[in-house]
């Protein structure tokens, strides 16, 4: 019993261990977006198609209709 000692207390520490390290901080970047209205588009926004290409010749790489309003906002990822 006295050499089983030793090693159920290093399996019980290897386990937690182990354990450890999948519960430990997980570091994910997460890229933010910005929105700025576009200030080409006109008119009420109807088709996110037609709002992301107006969006593009304003320097964005997408954009989409939002809101009760329904107005062209564009997106990009913020630093």
């Amino acid at each position: 019993m006295a050499r089983s000692l030793p090693l159920v207390s290093t399996i019980f520490v290897l386990l937690l261990l182990l354990v450890a390290t999948e519960m430990g901080p997980t570091m994910v970047a997460e890229a933010r977006t910005c929105l700025s209205q576009s200030h080409r588009f006109k008119g009420p926004c109807v088709s996110d198609t037609n709002c992301a290409s107006v969006c593009k010749t304003e320097g964005f790489p997408s954009g989409d209709c939002r809101g009760f309003r329904r107005r062209c906002f564009c997106k990009k990822h913020c630093a």
